[in-house]
């Protein structure tokens, strides 16, 4: 079988690292890096196409045996932190009964994008409204009449002679009949201008939100639809045919047609990539993962092979859309030591790369000259030196300059400094073939010299510079941990055998310390320094339809009628069918239903993986538990999965002590694959093995057996279906009917007597 390649471009702040990745193996086959093209005249899509034009060079890889092209962008994103956006017009429509309200819910005036105060980034807009009552059903086959039609091209024409660079258009009805503002949008296509409604970027309630929305849409179209030209072209240039996909903000990435539609989509979507590398190529199903760069760590946290998803803000204004929970703590591998009173005080904000310093762990080559006595000076030690990196910092950041280079004076280019990735690599715990492994020579001089400016004891050796890097880990981690523990806490993940992965450049120098703290399991990731480029690469294409059910009793009915629509979309956009998965929530409060659909590209589908033997999956099984491989049992298993299950046993607290009285038990599921994934875990749960018939009596009695009742009435456990190899999430659901009107759409293509496992989480 040839190989066909799966390719993943990631937009940083400092390099654009682009990889392939073998679509039958899943392993990396080659890397390329160059710097991010902030300042070029096209943008960031200059260093996207060097980046793969260098990735193809390199590795020899064949245009024709590309299937997949993705790639993260930050034009989106720069575009409303830096205003580079049009003057939108606007236009608004209701029935005259609703105008008044219509009209003010769609005057936006100025829309703030970034900053604050006098810092401020805002997006200038004009207003047009047309009152007009809709044609009865059936009526005609157009909404609007001839008169109506030249009104609206005469609004349409005023916004542009305004200086407006893209329309939105948003009609107070369009949540539950978009046809008008379909209309207006063939108004503007006839009249060259770019356009978006408010039906293209939501279906929920709130005219004011959803024109906001549609109106910062419209804003950043024309540098995106230019953007995304280029890439095309550029990519079509070098013989690649496959379908060129963006990234998402909630993870999964959209065909180029969807982004011209929709590029507010890709906006905040920068951590989304690696949060992508863990599900699919780390294969995280219940962990937090730690993206670690030099100046920041993005945190998130992934439940049942899922990340959570939240609603979005744009200076500081909600908008209706979706991104991933992802929290950045200013801390990372390159933050710079504080020092005041004689002591370590801080660690961060600011980092080695704001301040242009040099890691000691990476020493230039007059420090490796120096350390090897190859320096024609005697003096061959750093002095320490308190720095300030901005203007508005305080002067207590930490410097090393080198005596022998710069006389004491501390060169800029000479001065270096120590950083956690140092401290992690005096404390052995950066492992040998890490990217953040350093000179461990060049970082004990650096240690040495801050003993000495402390005045510690230096005749005690390695002991007081070990002290000093575990301060500095110290004060990392602690602004790590809450952030972590809520994560866990929100997602209800079993604090006890919740693990923590890392990624990116700097993860050694955070997440195995941070795990030491806490308590925890870790892993690092193998290839962390392109970790957000795989996870492009590896990316779901992924759609998601949020709508709003007024009638209850219409609720069963809309969940199928989303689930057929992101289904379709997913489709559509080149996801193979068969691995399609449809999840489902339902929010009571708001009455909101949202349907998300994610599924692997067609050429990607028949990839190649080792299989384990049922003893090493047992032994896999045990380790997320935490248990001995005789502790678990087989509860039962398909073709693709095996399920196991054991007694776990937690100890209780009171006042943060572990109080031995209050220990309680359960049973603990785990879901492993054939490859040894933990695909699905819980803290207590139940499953059955029956057929497609039989599905829905097991699903009755598991919902009967484990439902709780408390003050908000009852509350069904959630229920999960393995069908084949996917892993069908049915949770987020009210009440059990709700449950079997999706478990029947998706088990009704399946052969008669297919096994069906149901599983409940509770």
């Amino acid at each position: 079988m040839s190989s066909t390649y799966r390719i993943g471009i990631d937009v940083g702040g400092t390099f654009t690292h682009a990889v392939a990745i073998d679509g039958l193996s899943s392993n990396l086959v080659g890397k390329a890096k160059v710097p991010t093209s902030h300042s070029a005249p096209e943008g960031v899509a200059r260093g996207i196409v060097e980046s793969l034009h260098k990735l193809l060079e390199d590795t020899g890889i064949a245009p024709d045996t590309v299937s997949f092209i993705a790639h993260s962008t930050t034009q989106a994103t720069n575009a409303l932190l830096e205003g580079d956006v049009v003057k939108v017009g606007v236009l608004g429509m209701s029935s005259p009964a609703l105008a008044p309200l219509a009209s003010a819910a769609t005057r936006l005036g100025r829309i703030p994008l970034a900053g604050h105060g006098a810092r401020s980034v805002y997006m200038d807009t004009a207003h047009r409204f047309l009152a007009a009552d809709a044609k009865p059903a059936g009526a005609q086959s157009d909404s609007f009449d001839a008169s109506q039609l030249a009104e609206i091209e005469k609004l349409l024409l005023e916004l542009k002679a305004e200086g407006c660079g893209a329309i939105a258009v948003s009609d107070a009805y369009s949540v539950d009949d978009g046809k008008r503002e379909e209309e207006v949008l063939a108004v503007c296509r006839r009249l060259g201008l770019l356009a978006t409604s408010g039906s293209e970027v939501s279906r929920l309630y709130g005219l004011k939100v959803r024109t906001r929305t549609a109106a910062i849409n419209a804003g950043i179209l024309p540098k995106m639809i230019e953007s995304a030209d280029m890439t095309e072209e550029s990519v079509r240039a070098s013989g690649i045919q496959a379908p060129i996909m963006i990234m998402r903000s909630d993870g999964g990435v959209m065909d180029i047609a969807a982004m011209r539609k929709r590029p507010i989509l890709s906006i905040l979507s920068g951590p989304a990539a690696g949060v992508a590398a863990a599900m699919m190529f780390l294969r995280i199903s219940d962990g937090v993962f730690l993206e670690v760069g030099g100046t920041s760590t993005d945190i998130s946290a992934i439940a049942s092979g899922r990340a959570l998803v939240r609603s979005a803000e744009i200076g500081g204004h909600k908008v209706y859309m979706r991104t991933l929970d992802v929290r950045t703590i200013g801390v990372a591998g390159g933050s710079l030591v504080r020092l005041a009173g004689g002591n370590i005080i801080d660690v961060g904000p600011r980092s080695a790369h704001i301040a242009g310093l040099k890691y000691a762990a990476f020493p230039t080559d007059a420090v490796k000259k120096s350390l090897s006595g190859e320096s024609s000076s005697a003096a061959s030690c750093f002095t320490v030196k308190c720095i300030r990196p901005l203007p508005k910092d305080s002067e207590d950041y930490l410097a090393l300059s080198l005596d022998s280079v710069s006389g004491g004076n501390g060169s800029s280019q000479q001065l270096h400094t120590l950083t956690p990735t140092c401290a992690s690599n005096l404390l052995g715990l950066t492992p040998e073939e890490d990217c953040a492994r350093g000179d461990l020579e060049s970082i004990k001089m650096g240690f040495a010299a801050l003993a000495g400016y402390l005045k510690k004891d230096v005749s005690v050796g390695s002991s007081v510079q070990n002290e000093l890097a575990e301060r500095i880990l110290t004060l990392a981690a602690a602004k790590c941990q809450p952030t972590v523990k809520a994560l866990i806490q929100e997602n209800k993940l079993d604090p006890e055998l919740t693990i923590l992965v890392g990624g990116g450049g700097g993860a050694a120098a955070i997440v195995p310390f941070l795990a030491r703290t806490m308590n925890l399991s870790h892993n690092l990731a193998s290839h962390a320094d392109v970790i957000s480029a795989i996870g492009v690469a590896m990316a779901l294409i992924r759609e998601s339809v949020e709508r709003q059910v007024a009638d209850a009793a219409a609720a069963s009915e809309a969940i199928l009628s989303l689930r057929a629509d992101v289904f379709n979309s997913v489709h559509a956009m080149g996801a193979d069918p068969s691995t399609i998965e449809v999840h489902v929530e339902v929010d009571s409060k708001t009455n909101i239903i949202r349907a998300t659909a994610c599924g692997a590209a067609k050429a990607s589908a028949g990839s190649v993986s080792r299989t384990l033997s049922d003893d090493e999956c047992k032994e896999k099984a045990a380790q997320s538990m935490r248990l001995k491989p005789e502790e678990v049992r087989e509860v039962c298993r398909s073709a693709f999965f095996t399920v196991y299950g054991g007694i776990v046993h937690r100890q209780g607290s009171f006042l943060a002590l572990k109080v031995p009285f209050l220990t309680s038990s359960s049973f603990a599921l785990r879901v492993v694959d054939k490859e040894g994934i933990v695909r699905l875990s819980s803290r207590a749960g139940a499953a059955e093995k029956t057929s497609k018939e039989g599905s829905e009596d097991v699903i009755r009695k598991m919902v009967e057996e484990h439902s709780t009742w408390g003050d908000a009435g009852k509350t069904i456990p959630d229920i999960l279906l393995l069908l084949g190899a996917r892993v069908i999430d049915l949770s987020g659901l009210l009440n059990e009917e709700q449950v079997l009107s999706l478990a029947r759409s998706e088990l009704a293509n399946l052969p008669s007597g297919s096994e069906v496992i149901v599983v409940a989480k509770f």
